[in-house]
């Protein structure tokens, strides 16, 4: 983001983001009725957003502005909605033997399709499945726990595809191949995951009461996977977001707005899974607008008070004292874990860029590629240190409960799952990886 030399950015500036944040966190606790009602979103979005963007343009920032909505904010949508549509296009219904090992194998898949189609379009094509095989067991919160740890948020890492933080960092010129350099951190922590939940399975599966075992065996139907031909439409989204930038059409370089290539290519693919995919398919998949317009709505009011942040970091980079790979990673995951990490990403990227001299060099996407890796890691894995660090989560809980299975309350997840579980893996990452 360019940065307009005359205006000092002053802190309080960032208030409309914080309290924007707030209700992100407290709003689905404390007051989830009224909460749920997407209006009521785009309220709040508009009553912090509009005063922001009047200051911005009062100083002499609309083109930060603008440049944060159109460059940002609208990609972002339309990568999300895409994927939304046409994930929401695909159906895998069964109900196989809920053995360890089987429900071990829907998880490895689960975080190796993340990076290809999403954490959300990941999430929403397993869930169910994997309720619906889990059905006739009676220790099945672990399950939804691990889904969550990996589906939603690890497996997400190898792509900008996987989860919108790391979109964003590839909209700031990360290029696409790049995130494939953190195969190692991502085999590790799903590796790790993996392991830790076929124990923890296999210890419940053995407490089960024999009756739901054999209920289990003998309610088996076939897994059958519908609407396939939306995964040639989910190649072209990837291919999309790969091929069609700056890197290989050097003509985007003439107008930033030829770059709007990308996400026409996006939309027309989502369209022909509209066209393609027959009703019945989608009502079959409990398919709604609702989660797409709640991300709409609420990231319309992060991105334009996100905007005063993003300008402050930059100024005063220096004198937060985060210098170190180690602490871009922490920061970045305890701020992912109860704020929203795609804001959390850019706000730490753009700290980065706040912190580089000309003398810098082994820059990507303009900052020092350890703190590109720092900030991309601790953005994805800390996003399932709670319900509210990452899109999915939410969504795979309220769909488990649902369901009747009685899910951790927010502070329940932290102390039984995420500090006990998780924690240590990602300080064994920091250790292993990011020095």
């Amino acid at each position: 983001m360019e940065h307009h030399e005359a205006f000092n950015m002053p802190l309080w500036a960032s208030i409309p983001f914080l309290i924007m944040l707030l209700f992100i966190a407290i709003g689905p606790l404390f007051f989830n009725h009224w909460w749920e009602e997407n209006k009521n979103k785009l309220i709040i979005s508009l009553a912090l957003g509009i005063p922001t963007a009047v200051f911005l343009i009062v100083n002499g920032l609309s083109h930060n502005l603008i440049h944060q909505m159109v460059f940002d904010y609208l990609p972002f949508i339309v990568l999300l909605g895409s994927l939304f549509i046409i994930t929401g296009g695909i159906h895998l219904k069964g109900d196989i033997q809920a053995k360890p090992a089987i429900n071990t194998l829907f998880l490895a898949i689960g975080a190796i399709l993340a990076s290809f189609m999403g954490t959300t379009g990941a999430a929403m094509l397993l869930i169910r499945p994997v309720i619906k095989t889990n059905s006739e067991r009676k220790f099945k919160v672990h399950t939804i726990l691990f889904f969550i740890a990996i589906i939603a948020n690890a497996g997400g890492m190898l792509t900008p595809l996987g989860d919108p933080p790391l979109f964003l960092l590839y909209l700031r010129g990360a290029p696409f191949e790049w995130f494939f350099s953190l195969t190692k951190e991502w085999a590790f922590v799903n590796g790790l995951l993996l392991i830790i939940y076929i124990i923890v399975d296999s210890y419940y599966y053995k407490k089960e009461p024999v009756r739901n075992i054999k209920s289990d065996r003998t309610h088996i139907e076939p897994l059958k996977l519908k609407g396939t031909y939306n995964f040639i439409f989910l190649l072209g989204i990837v291919f999309s977001v790969a091929l069609l930038n700056s890197n290989y059409l050097t003509f985007i370089n003439d107008n930033p707005y030829y770059g709007f290539i990308r996400e026409f290519s996006m939309i027309a693919f989502a369209g022909m899974s509209m066209y393609f995919t027959p009703n019945l398919l989608r009502t079959e998949n409990k398919f709604t607008w609702t989660p797409i317009i709640e991300v709409a709505f609420l990231f319309l009011g992060i991105f334009i008070t996100m905007v005063p942040a993003l300008l402050w970091l930059n100024s005063n980079a220096a004198t937060l004292g985060i210098s170190s790979a180690p602490m871009f990673y922490y920061a970045t995951g305890t701020l992912s874990s109860f704020l929203d990490n795609a804001p959390t990403a850019l706000a730490f990227h753009n700290l980065a860029l706040g912190m580089v001299t000309p003398e810098s060099t082994g820059l990507v996407a303009g900052i020092p590629v350890e703190f590109l890796t720092a900030v991309s890691i601790g953005a994805v894995f800390f996003g399932a240190m709670t319900y509210i660090g990452n899109g999915p989560n939410f969504m795979v809980k309220a769909i488990a409960e649902e369901n009747n299975i009685k899910m951790p309350s927010f502070v329940g997840y932290i102390f039984k799952f995420s500090i006990v579980v998780l924690l240590p893996i990602y300080i064994l990452t920091q250790l292993l990886f990011i020095h």
